[in-house]
C-alpha cells in the first residue's frame, strides 16, 4: 500500500509539474505577443512623430519662400514691413512687469526675491488648477533671463558622495510627472541638485506651469538647478506642437507679450551640462564633427530658431533685402518678420553644431549619417561616440529627445544613456518615465515611474489594446490623407484587376507612398482584410474611416490635400492673420494658397480652391474663417480592434 501511494503521489506531481509548465509556456507566449503588439504600436507613434518634425522643417522652408515671394505679390497686406523687432529692451520689461494684478485675482502671489516658500506656493496652486497671473509669468521669465545671460554655454557641475545630482529628460508639459519626480526624489535644493535636459514644453496641457516651476526653482537655487535647451524650446516648434496655443488660451490679453518674451528666453538657455568633467548632458546627441571647444564659444543667443538656418548674404547687391537675402523668423504669435542684419544669426558651421546637439539620435550602426527620420541632426554610431568622448576626455553622454518604453535606455556599450521623463507620452500606459541619479565614482541609478489613473484597474490586454488602437487610428489618418496616391499604387501593382495583392506588394505600396519605415506585413492584420490565400483586399485599407461631411463641391484630391496639410495651413494662416481676428481676406487666402501650392508642388486647380473659399465666406463680406474652412476636412474614425482568440481567455 505504501509503495502504491508513493508512486501515485509521484505521478500526480509529474502531472502537476507538466500542467504548470504548459500554463507557464502559454503565459510567456501570451506576454510575448502583447509585448510585440505594444512594440509595433510604439513604432507607429515614433515614425509619425518624426514625420511631423520633417513637415515642420519643410514649413520653415516655406516661410522663407513665402517672404521672398510676397515682396513681389502683396507684401503690404500681411504687414511684413510693419512688424516690430522682437528684441526686448528695459522699457519693454518695465511695461510688462508693471502689469496690474487685480484684487480679484485668487491665484498665487510671488514675492521677489523668491524663496523656497514660493516654490511650495506655486506647486500647491498648480495642483489646484490655478493659473499664474501674466504679471508673475513675465517677471519670472525676465528674472530668469538675467541669470541665464551670465551663464556659459555648458554649465559645469560637481558631485560628491554626499551630493548626488538628478538628471531628468523630456517633460513636455506633463505636470503630473514633475509632481511625481519631486514627490519621489525631493524638491530642488542646495543638497538635491537637478539637471532638466530640455523639452519642458509642447504636447502636454500644462507647459507654462512646468516652465514656471522650473524657472522659479532656478531663481531660488541658481547653482543647483540647471536648465538645458531642447529642440522644443523654439517658437517655431511651439506653433505646431501646442505651447503657443496654450499660452493664447490661458492668457488671452497678455499672451502675445509672453510669447514675445519666450522667444528671447529660449535663446539664453545653456545648450548642455558637464558633470564631474566626465559626463556630457545634452538634449539630442553629437555628430562626427562635434567640437565642444567651438560650442563653448558660440553666441547661443543668436540661435533664434533651430529650424531657420542662416542664409548666405549676397555681396553683389547693396540692398540684400530686395533680393530676398534676409534672415527670416516668425515673431510672437507666429507673425512673419525679416531682418537684413547678418550679425543676428550664427555662422552656418556654428548653427550646424548646435543643431547636432539638439536634434541627433544614437544608432547601433557605425558612422554618422543624416537623421532621415526627423529631418534634422544626424544618427551617430558607437564609433562616433567613442571618438568624441576620447577627444574631449569624457566617459559618458546622457541625452533625452526619444521616448523609450521603460523611460530610459543604455546603448553604445554603456557610453550613451537616453533618459525620458514624460510617462504616457503617446497614450495612457504607452511608456514609463524615468530619471537618473549620478555621483562621482558610482554607477548611474535609474528610477522609473508612471502616472496612473484609471488604467491601474485595467488588465494588461486592455492596456495594450488601448495603445494599439490609438496608434492604428493615427496611422489610418495618414492613409486617408494619401488615399488617391495609394489606390493608384495598388492598381498599378494589380495587373489582373482583381482588387487583391500579395501582402508583400501591398506593404511595398504603403511604404513607398507614405514614406514610413514600419513593419507593414506585421501590421497588415490590423489594417486590411486578408483572404484565405493570404492576399490583401487593398480597398479595405480605407474601410471604417472617412472624411466627415466633406464639402460636396470639393473633389477627392482637394479634400485629401487639405487634410494632409491641415496643420501646416493652420500655422500659415496664423502668420498671415496679423490682427488675430480669426479672419483673412479672400485676396490673402488666394495668395497664401498660390504660394503654398507652388512651394509644396501640389497639383490642385486654383478654381477648385476659390470655389470652396467662396462657399466658406459665410458672412459674405469677402473674408474667410480659416478654422471653419479646415473643419470641413476633419476625419471621423470608426475603427475597432477585434480581440484575438488567443488573448481572450486570460481576462475572463
Amino acid at each position: 500500500m505504501g509503495c502504491n501511494t508513493s508512486s501515485t503521489r509521484i505521478k500526480n506531481s509529474q502531472i502537476s509539474l507538466r500542467a504548470v509548465l504548459i500554463i507557464q509556456n502559454w503565459y510567456r507566449g501570451y506576454r510575448a505577443r502583447l509585448k510585440a503588439r505594444r512594440h509595433f504600436a510604439l513604432t507607429i507613434f515614433h515614425s509619425l512623430e518624426y514625420a511631423d518634425e520633417q513637415d515642420q522643417i519643410q514649413l520653415c522652408n516655406f516661410f522663407s519662400f513665402m517672404l521672398e515671394n510676397y515682396t513681389h505679390i502683396r507684401k503690404e497686406e500681411i504687414g511684413l514691413n510693419q512688424l516690430a523687432d522682437s528684441k526686448l529692451d528695459m522699457r519693454d520689461k518695465q511695461d510688462y512687469v508693471d502689469l496690474d494684478v487685480p484684487d480679484s485675482y485668487q491665484g498665487p502671489r510671488l514675492q521677489f526675491p523668491l524663496t523656497c516658500a514660493d516654490i511650495d506656493l506655486l506647486l500647491e496652486a498648480f495642483k489646484g488648477k490655478q493659473i499664474l497671473h501674466a504679471h508673475y509669468v513675465l517677471e519670472v521669465l525676465f528674472e530668469t533671463m538675467k541669470l541665464l545671460k551670465q551663464m556659459p554655454n555648458f554649465t559645469q557641475v560637481q558631485t560628491s558622495p554626499s551630493k548626488e545630482i538628478t538628471v531628468c529628460g523630456d517633460l513636455h508639459g506633463n505636470l503630473d510627472d514633475l509632481f511625481l519626480i519631486f514627490y519621489k526624489n525631493g524638491l530642488p535644493s542646495g543638497s538635491n541638485p537637478y539637471v532638466f535636459n530640455g523639452d519642458f514644453v509642447d504636447r502636454g496641457r500644462n507647459s507654462i506651469e512646468v516652465l514656471m516651476i522650473l524657472c522659479v526653482s532656478f531663481l531660488v537655487y541658481p547653482n543647483d538647478l540647471h536648465l538645458n535647451r531642447g529642440n522644443h524650446e523654439d517658437y517655431m516648434m511651439n506653433l505646431r506642437y501646442g505651447f503657443t496655443k496654450e499660452i493664447l488660451h490661458k492668457y488671452k490679453i497678455h499672451g502675445k507679450k509672453i510669447l514675445q518674451t519666450l522667444e528671447e528666453f529660449y535663446t539664453w538657455l545653456p545648450i548642455g551640462t558637464i558633470i564631474d568633467n566626465e559626463i556630457l548632458v545634452v538634449h539630442g546627441g553629437i555628430s562626427e564633427t562635434t567640437d565642444l571647444n567651438l560650442l563653448h564659444r558660440v553666441e547661443r543667443n543668436k540661435m533664434k530658431s533651430v529650424l531657420m538656418p542662416p542664409r548666405e548674404i549676397n555681396k553683389d547687391h547693396s540692398s540684400d533685402s530686395k533680393h530676398g537675402n534676409v534672415g527670416v523668423t516668425i515673431g510672437a504669435h507666429g507673425r512673419i518678420k525679416a531682418s537684413g542684419c547678418p550679425s543676428e544669426h550664427l555662422p552656418k558651421h556654428e548653427w550646424e553644431q548646435v543643431i547636432d546637439i539638439l536634434w541627433s539620435d544614437p544608432r547601433g550602426k557605425k558612422g554618422c549619417f543624416p537623421n532621415t527620420g526627423r529631418g534634422g541632426g544626424c544618427y551617430f554610431g558607437p564609433d562616433i561616440t567613442s571618438k568624441i568622448l576620447n577627444k574631449f576626455q569624457l566617459k559618458m553622454i546622457i541625452r533625452s529627445h526619444e521616448c523609450k518604453p521603460e523611460g530610459y535606455e543604455i546603448c553604445h556599450g554603456g557610453k550613451v544613456v537616453t533618459i525620458f521623463s514624460a510617462s504616457n507620452y503617446y497614450e495612457e500606459d504607452s511608456n514609463r518615465g524615468a530619471y537618473v541619479k549620478l555621483c562621482s565614482g558610482k554607477n548611474p541609478l535609474f528610477f522609473q515611474y508612471q502616472v496612473t489613473d484609471a488604467t491601474c484597474f485595467h488588465t494588461l490586454h486592455q492596456r495594450v489594446s488601448t495603445v494599439e488602437n490609438s496608434a492604428i487610428k493615427i496611422l489610418r489618418e495618414r492613409m486617408i490623407s494619401r488615399k488617391t496616391d495609394l489606390i493608384c499604387a495598388f492598381q498599378h501593382q494589380d495587373r489582373r484587376k482583381s482588387g487583391k495583392l500579395p501582402v508583400s506588394q501591398w506593404a511595398f505600396c504603403m511604404e513607398s507612398i507614405l514614406g514610413l519605415n514600419l513593419p507593414w506585413r506585421s501590421l497588415s492584420s490590423n489594417l486590411v482584410i486578408i483572404d484565405q490565400n493570404g492576399n490583401v483586399e487593398y480597398m479595405s485599407s480605407f474601410q471604417n474611416i472617412q472624411i466627415e461631411k466633406p464639402i460636396q463641391e470639393a473633389n477627392s484630391a482637394l479634400v485629401e490635400t487639405l487634410y494632409r496639410y491641415r496643420s501646416d495651413l493652420e500655422i500659415i494662416f496664423n502668420a498671415i492673420d496679423t490682427d488675430h481676428s480669426g479672419l483673412i481676406s479672400m485676396e490673402e487666402f488666394r495668395t497664401m494658397w498660390k504660394l503654398f501650392r507652388s512651394h509644396y508642388n501640389v497639383h490642385i486647380d486654383d478654381s477648385q480652391v476659390n470655389k470652396i473659399a467662396n462657399i466658406m465666406d459665410l458672412n459674405r463680406d469677402g473674408s474667410i474663417d480659416f478654422t471653419e474652412f479646415l473643419k470641413a476636412f476633419y476625419v471621423v474614425h470608426k475603427y475597432e480592434t477585434t480581440m484575438k482568440p488567443e488573448d481572450t481567455n486570460l481576462d475572463t
